[in-house]
C-alpha cells in the first residue's frame, strides 16, 4: 500500500483510537494514541491511570457497606481477599465430585509448556450441576469480586485447569511479574485442589494495587517506551516488572499462595501478580471468574453483560462473537469438544 494511503488510513481512524481513551483500551501498540510517546510525555498515560483510580474509588465506597469491615480493611491494605475454607465441607465436597466428572465444550491455549484450559459455567452447564450453581449464585463471593473490580454484574465463572510442565515453565510469560491493566479489574480462584509450594502458586505483591506517588512515576517511566517494547505484554498495556524493582517502588517481596483445597481468592489485577514457576509438572484445577468493565463509567453495574440472556451464555455469544470477526482462526485459543478439567491436555 503507498505511503499517502497507509497516511489516510490513519487519519480516518483517529476519532475511533481517541474515543477508545475512554474505554478499557491499554493497547500502546494497537492504539497510536495511547502508544503515543510525545503524548504519555505530556501525561496521558498517567491522567487515565489517576482517572480510573477516582472513579474506582467512587464505586467502592457505594460497594463497602457490602464488605465485612475486617476483610475490606485487609483488602485496602494488601489487595486482594483470602477465604480458607470458603465452602462449608458437605457443598466443597458436592462441588468438587460434580466438577471432576464434568465434560463440556471448553477452550485450551498453550504458552510455552504451559496449556490453560477453561470451561464456562454457563446457565447450559448449571442447569444440571446444581452445586456449581449454588456457588456462582453465592452473593458474598460475588460481592467481593465486585468491591475488588470496582463495578457490578457481568462476573464471568469458567472450570480452569492449569497444567505445566515444570522442566519448562520458564517460557510461560504468565511466571512474569505484572499488572493486567491500568485500571482496578478482579479475577477469583477457588481452588479445588491442595497448591503446593512446587507447583506453580498463584502471588501477589501486597499493596501493588495503591496508585502511590512511587508508583505513578513508574507508570510514567513504562509508557514512553511501551509501543516499542520487546516484550509483547507490555506494549499490549499490562505491564511487566522485575522482582528486584519492587523495592524502589516501597513494595514488598510477593506472597505465594500456596494454600489448601476450598481457599478462595480474590484480587486486584491491576496489582502487581504472576504465576510462579512450578519445580515438577503440575495440574492444579479451580473455580476461575473475572469481571472487568469500563473504568470511567461513574455508575455500577447497567452493562451490556450483565444481562441476563448474555451473562447465562457467555460462552455461546463468545463463540459467535469470535467466529464472526475471525478472531477464533488468529487467536492462541483453540475450541475443544467435550473437556474434562483433570484429562491431559488436548493442544
Amino acid at each position: 500500500m503507498p505511503a499517502s494511503m497507509k497516511d489516510l488510513g490513519r487519519y480516518a481512524a483517529l476519532p475511533w483510537h481517541c474515543l477508545q481513551l475512554l474505554t478499557h483500551a491499554k493497547s500502546f501498540e494497537n492504539n497510536p494514541v495511547i502508544g503515543s510517546a510525545r503524548l504519555n510525555a505530556l501525561g496521558l498515560h498517567v491522567q487515565r491511570r489517576q482517572l480510573a483510580m477516582a472513579m474506582a474509588s467512587l464505586r467502592r465506597r457505594a460497594l463497602a457497606p457490602r464488605i465485612d469491615a475486617t476483610e475490606l480493611a485487609s483488602f485496602e491494605e494488601q489487595g486482594f481477599f483470602v477465604r480458607e475454607n470458603a465452602l462449608p465441607a458437605e457443598q466443597f465436597a458436592a462441588l468438587r465430585a460434580e466438577l471432576g466428572e464434568l465434560r463440556s465444550r471448553g477452550w485450551e491455549m498453550r504458552q510455552g509448556k504451559a496449556v490453560t484450559r477453561r470451561v464456562s459455567l454457563d446457565q447450559d452447564v448449571l442447569n444440571h450441576n446444581p452445586a456449581s450453581a449454588a456457588f456462582v449464585a453465592d452473593q458474598g463471593v460475588r460481592d467481593l469480586i465486585a468491591y475488588a473490580s470496582s463495578n457490578t454484574g457481568g462476573i464471568t465463572y469458567q472450570l480452569q485447569s492449569i497444567v505445566i510442565d515444570g522442566l519448562n515453565a520458564d517460557q510461560d510469560p504468565q511466571t512474569r511479574l505484572h499488572a493486567d491493566t491500568f485500571h482496578p479489574t478482579a479475577k477469583a480462584w477457588l481452588f479445588l485442589d491442595d497448591v503446593a509450594d512446587d507447583q506453580g502458586p498463584f502471588s501477589y505483591v501486597p499493596g501493588s494495587h495503591r496508585l502511590t506517588p512511587e508508583r505513578l512515576a513508574w507508570e510514567y517511566r513504562q509508557s514512553l517506551g511501551a509501543a516499542r517494547s520487546t516484550e509483547q505484554m507490555h506494549r499490549e498495556g499490562s505491564f511487566r516488572i522485575h522482582e528486584e524493582e519492587l523495592a524502589g517502588l516501597g513494595l514488598p517481596a510477593p506472597r505465594r499462595f500456596a494454600v489448601p483445597a476450598n481457599t478462595l481468592v480474590v484480587a486486584d489485577t491491576s496489582g502487581f501478580h504472576a504465576r510462579c514457576p512450578s519445580l515438577n509438572p503440575s495440574h492444579r484445577v479451580e473455580i476461575y471468574a473475572s469481571l472487568r468493565r469500563n473504568p470511567f463509567i461513574p455508575w455500577r453495574g447497567a452493562h451490556l453483560f450483565a444481562l441476563p440472556w448474555i451473562a447465562n451464555h457467555h460462552m455461546r455469544w463468545d463463540i459467535r462473537l469470535k467466529r464472526l470477526m475471525g478472531f477464533d482462526k488468529r487467536s492462541h485459543w483453540r475450541f475443544i469438544d467435550r473437556l474434562n478439567a483433570y484429562e491431559k491436555p488436548w493442544i
